[in-house]
């Protein structure tokens, strides 16, 4: 996110691997040991039953059932349940048209079908996080079977002038649209939310307006041996909200329930809203942030993208104060939004360790009630 405050030494961009899009134009005799997962994905017999029998689909919310007043106050029950039973959920009448996910999806398509001597101009540079290709942070670290796009995109004056403003125009012009409607429905959905959880009016808008967002264009290709790979390894975000497009319709988002992995469908020109661990942290536990990963398969390429909705950058990641008592002491720590994301990004990503980085130690809360 704000890679200026990230030590250079922490990451290391390898561009010898820096394209698995590349790595595949030509037959493989054998993958690279640096894909290959030692805990590499098999399911178990739950999962194949599960989806064998097409496992309960996550929660659908339709955005103009908000707008219902027959509709509105089951519509955030079911939105409440979601967050704190799921962590994430669909979400139909987004305000997203068929025609503008389908132009975005060419322009995004047309993006991963450039040479890769282009897609190089907007390559990662040291000590950055931004920019197209592989973050690493140790020279002995499982990479993902996939390459990514990443930048920040708000506040503008934090755009890289290299990266959003030197995209192709016809992508440039329909992302910065979706861009402005995705921004439009997380702070729609983030004010409700703050009435739910029965926050101090604009406690939570107050931290996240105009706060700090990014966006991830990733490109999965396809794999001789899927089940050695991961597409994206388990993790929960660092943000509030993520945003998900499931750019080209091809699955593999699933996510972690009561120890499963469920496999994630969307609906046709749906997106999917997970919520992120400043979210949990937030709402001191009430909501669960999602555990999730991404698989590949053998003969189709997966493109999504994901927008990341975070606090501003001198805002403080904490447990809301209005929710916090006696009988509701905090579960979390407080930091400043610089420092979390700099231990964020400084730290192996693996489930959700970094929530229990930040969480406090239980015989601490139990002390601080007495």
């Amino acid at each position: 996110m704000a890679s200026s405050s990230f030590p250079a030494n922490l990451i290391i961009c390898d561009q010898s691997s820096m394209s698995v899009q590349e790595l595949v134009k030509n037959p493989l005799p054998s993958l690279p040991q640096r894909y290959i997962r030692e805990d590499h994905y098999q399911l178990s017999e739950t999962e194949s039953l599960l989806i064998d029998a097409e496992a309960e689909p996550i929660p659908i919310l339709d955005m103009n059932r908000f707008l219902s007043e027959q509709h509105r106050e089951g519509e955030l029950r079911k939105f409440h349940s979601a967050c704190r039973d799921w962590g994430i959920f669909q979400v139909v009448n987004h305000g997203v048209s068929e025609e503008q996910l389908e132009e975005l999806r060419n322009g995004v398509e047309g993006f991963f079908s450039l040479p890769l001597q282009e897609k190089m101009k907007y390559k990662i540079r040291p000590g950055d996080v931004e920019g197209y290709g592989t973050v690493i942070r140790s020279q002995d670290q499982k990479q993902d079977w996939c390459d990514r796009f990443y930048m920040t995109i708000n506040p503008i004056h934090k755009r890289k002038p290299y990266l959003f403003p030197k995209l192709p125009s016809s992508l440039r012009t329909i992302l910065d649209l979706y861009i402005q409607k995705v921004q439009n429905l997380g702070m729609t959905l983030l004010s409700l939310l703050e009435k739910e959880l029965k926050m101090e009016e604009r406690e939570m808008r107050e931290a996240l307006e105009d706060g700090m967002q990014s966006l991830r264009m990733t490109y999965y290709p396809p794999c001789p041996k899927p089940e050695l790979v991961m597409g994206f390894a388990a993790h929960s975000d660092s943000s509030v909200i993520t945003i998900l497009n499931e750019v080209n319709g091809v699955s593999g988002l699933e996510v972690k329930k009561n120890g499963v992995w469920l496999p994630v469908n969307f609906l046709p020109n749906s997106l999917v809203v997970n919520v992120g661990d400043i979210l949990e942290i937030m709402s001191n536990g009430v909501y669960k942030s999602a555990e999730h990963r991404v698989t590949v398969n053998t003969d189709k390429e997966r493109i999504s993208m994901a927008l990341f909705f975070l606090a501003k950058l001198e805002a403080e990641v904490g447990p809301a104060k209005s929710l916090i008592s006696p009988e509701n002491p905090p579960l979390f720590k407080r930091m400043g939004m610089e420092k979390y994301l700099n231990d964020y990004f400084s730290r192996k990503q693996q489930g959700k360790s970094f929530l229990e980085y930040m969480s406090i130690k239980k015989e601490h809360v139990i002390a601080s009630t007495m």
